[in-house]
């Protein structure tokens, strides 16, 4: 039986044939669908420059997602420090947490959110990648505005995210909950949570170590179903493992044609198996497993599936069956 909290996040695919815009305004849709099931929490994650997802700063998804909403908590998971001024991001999230007081999180992460150096060096205004004493130094700037500069009554609640061990040692240097990417580098996982609970230091933030993991998730009523589902982002991947970054997000009858190589084959096989796909009862086995496996206090589950109808079923097939073998 699965016991902890599960949430979402939200990465806005733009489905082929579509326009941002409409990805955008399904947004709301799909943060009202969640709350309705149950679920805990939703983040939004940066991207920029990308042809398969949208380009929507994280803080104004938030902003949108909160209006639309009324308990749900909500946040950026994350927001790329280094693309930002410190005291803007505090800005930004220390309003949104006045707004909506004990719903608002801030999830900061390290990466550009694009492949496009170009694009990378635009958003640092030229600036070439952070290093990590800069990086540090960003969240601790970040951390010391929200509470001298900010505070306009109760905070956000900052969590770091983290897919290697320098951002596991710097969240428990910091005392912060850590959100462990296991969706992008999951044979990094184990590592990162010992790296983190072993350093850990309490500090007003978290006076024990948090963990959360997310994993990506696609359930359906059937396995072929869920394949086929997720058969979208398989090509994605497969793109990806040839260093093609800037491919659209297919169709699932488009990905049902896509012919992969048998190294590919491989590969996403592999990251399948890490991963939670398939029927309800596949689905919740799998992320007990990894919640038992890791000791997570909360699952995030992000759903990459063409069709919002679809993604918002695969978390109603969650809580359902979550819901109907729960212990009385």
């Amino acid at each position: 039986m699965l016991d902890i909290p599960l949430s979402a996040l939200e990465v806005a695919m733009v489905q082929t044939g579509a326009r941002a815009v409409d990805t955008l305004r399904d947004t709301a849709a799909f943060a009202q669908g969640v709350e309705r099931l149950g679920y805990h929490r939703i983040w939004y994650a940066e991207h920029h420059h990308s042809p398969a997802i949208g380009a929507f700063p994280p803080v104004v998804l938030t902003a949108h997602a909160a209006a639309s909403t009324s308990a749900i908590r909500l946040g950026s998971g994350g927001v790329l420090a280094p693309n930002h001024a410190p005291i803007t991001l505090a800005e930004q999230f220390g309003t949104l947490a006045a707004l909506h007081p004990d719903r608002i999180d801030l999830g900061i992460g390290r990466g550009p959110g694009t492949f496009d150096e170009a694009i990378a060096r635009a958003l640092r205004r030229g600036a070439g990648p952070t290093t990590d004493a800069e990086y540090e130094g960003d969240v601790a700037a970040i951390l010391s505005f929200l509470v001298d500069e900010v505070a306009l009554g109760p905070l956000p609640e900052p969590w770091l995210l983290a897919s290697s061990t320098a951002g596991a040692a710097l969240a428990a240097r910091l005392g912060l909950p850590i959100a462990v990417a296991h969706h992008i580098r999951p044979d990094n996982t184990q590592a990162v949570l010992e790296c983190y609970r072993a350093a850990f230091t309490p500090s007003r933030w978290c006076e024990r170590p948090r963990v959360l993991v997310c994993v990506e998730t696609v359930c359906a009523e059937t396995d072929e179903e869920a394949a086929w589902r997720i058969g979208p982002m398989d090509v994605i991947k497969a793109g990806l493992l040839k260093g093609l970054s800037e491919i659209p997000f297919p169709t699932p009858a488009d990905a049902a044609a896509h012919s992969f190589t048998e190294q590919e084959r491989q590969a996403l096989a592999g990251f399948r198996a890490q991963q939670a796909v398939g029927t309800p009862e596949t689905v919740m086995n799998r992320l007990t497993q990894l919640a038992g496996e890791t000791g997570a206090d909360e699952l995030m589950l992000t759903t990459p599936v063409y069709d919002l109808g679809d993604r918002i079923r695969s978390y109603e097939l969650i809580k359902k069956y979550s819901e109907a073998t729960a212990a009385p």
